[in-house]
Parts: structure tokens; sequence; C-alpha cells
């Protein structure tokens, strides 16, 4: 696990979605097996749960090795009042199941999210499957769940393992995803009076504007030289208010605090914005 638990209680934790989906299965890794969810149905929703102390902290995706950068979810990072205090890089394992006792050759239907559909396309293509009827869903874990419910023993669902085990179904096909090696990253969301300060930080995102002219953007970069910084994402993303003006999110690993700060005041001195969203640990690829 790669969690900060709180020592009296486990805390309770917003993600998008339902029971048994993947942002649960971040959280569980991050703080532990026994961990408080409270499902949300979106994003947006994830981030106000932690504001108002509804929740006491977030999991929110925020990109994917496949799909890229979820860009709706860096405004709700700039616009929110929330910091990151942590990452999971999570391997998106997709598989078949269906009700105990029912067989491959019982089943008709295939329900799943739309992207869990097409990230089993070769998997549901097959000359022996195209009988498949496939239906798409709002969520992976809640087609785990009404299959349960309905009783279908002609049906089967795409989902993950924690889906399998919340709602006794058996796993039919592991592993039905045609690209092997899809991470999700998901971050750790609190409220800042209350993150503290992570120990052994090597990471931190943050965002920034700099003025529209020649050189100015390459003035930001050069302010990580020389001080053991090393880049490891650069997003822009629209202004609204302000046509053809762009902010510039970077997550960014160090060898030292010391170091970023000091790259922090450089970065001041060129920028005519600069937010920092969280410094923490960088998070390891973890298994389903």
């Amino acid at each position: 696990m790669n969690g900060n638990k709180d020592a009296a209680r486990s805390p309770k934790v917003s993600i998008q979605g339902y029971e048994g989906c993947f942002h649960q299965l971040a959280a569980c890794h991050f703080f532990g097996p026994g961990v408080e969810v409270l499902p949300c149905a979106t994003f947006g929703d994830v981030v106000r749960s932690v504001e108002t102390g509804e929740a006491d902290a977030g999991v929110m995706a925020i990109e994917n090795s496949i799909a890229g950068s979820i860009m709706p979810n860096y405004r709700l990072l700039q616009k929110g009042s929330l910091t990151i205090v942590g990452e999971v890089l999570l391997h998106i394992r997709q598989h078949l199941m269906a009700l105990p006792g029912v067989g491959m050759e019982s089943v008709e239907e295939v329900r799943s999210h739309p992207m869990a559909l097409l990230q089993c396309m070769d998997f549901l293509e097959r000359e022996d499957h195209r009988r498949f009827r496939l239906v798409e869903t709002e969520d992976t874990a809640l087609s785990a769940r009404r299959l349960v419910e309905t009783g279908r023993r002609d049906a089967a669902a795409i989902a993950g393992s924690l889906a399998a085990e919340l709602f006794g179904l058996e796993i039919i096909a592991p592993d039905i995803h045609t690209v092997k090696n899809n991470y999700t990253r998901f971050l750790i969301l609190r409220r800042a009076g209350e993150a503290g300060k992570v120990e052994g930080a090597d990471k931190a995102s943050l965002y920034f504007s700099v003025p529209h002219e020649h050189g100015s953007l390459v003035s930001v970069l050069r302010c990580f030289d020389g001080r053991g910084i090393n880049m490891t994402k650069l997003q822009s993303y629209p202004i609204p208010s302000d046509p053809f003006r762009y902010l510039f999110h970077v997550d960014v690993e160090f060898a030292s605090v010391s170091g970023f700060e000091e790259a922090m005041e450089a970065v001041r001195g060129v920028t005519e914005r600069l937010c920092v969203c969280g410094i923490y640990k960088k998070g390891l690829f973890v298994n389903e």
C-alpha cells in the first residue's frame, strides 16, 4: 500500500463511479483495503465533497496511458481549493464475469462502459464471440452489480476484479483487454489546510501562465536547469476568458524539496501566475 493512513480511523474517501469501480481500487491501494468510499456521479462532485468536508479525501483520475489526459479534471484542479497529496498508477485489467455456474457458451449479451468495451474489442470480435450483443452502460462496476440484481444467466459484464469480489460474480475470462500495459494515474486530493507535509516527497504538480511574448515558456523551463528537476509532463489548456492564451500544467520529479522550492522562486520571476497544486511522493505502478 502507498498511503497516508489515519491512525485513529480510516478516512472517508470520495470516488467517481460506483462501488467496485477502479477509483475504489485506487483508494484501497493508497489508504488500505478497509477504506470507506463515497461514490459520486461526477468528478466535480468528488471535489465538492472534499471541499465541504463530506469526505476526508478524494480520488480523481487525471490521465490514462492509452487515452491520454482527462482535460476537464485539470480545470477542476485549477478552480478548486484542494491539494494533491499522492498518486496511484493503477494497472487497468478488464475481466468478463457472470453469475456463478454460467459458462461462456451461455453468454449472449455483454454489458459495460463504452471505453471498457473498446478496450476489449479484439476479444469481443473473435469469431466465436460475434454472437455477443454489446450493451453500453454508464459504469463497469454498475454493470456487474446490475447483472446480479437481474439474475440474468444469458448475460455477462466487463469490469475489474474488485467488482467480481464485491458482487459474488465469477470471472469466466480474465484479462480480456487488448493492450495489456494499460495504466490510469489517479490523484489523491485533500483540503489544503489539512494536507500536511508529505514525508519523502519527490514529485510536484503546478500550473502557470506566461506573458504572450517570444521565449516566455523557454524562460520557465530554464528555471529547472541545474536543480535536479526532471519534468515528466507538460500540458497546455486554454484560458476561456482570454482567447488563444493558455495555462501550462507541469509535473516534475526532483532530488530534493529545497531544489524544487529554489526553482519555484525562479519561476515566479518569469510567470504571470504560478500555483503549486501539490508536493507529494511519486506513485508506484500497482496491479489491480
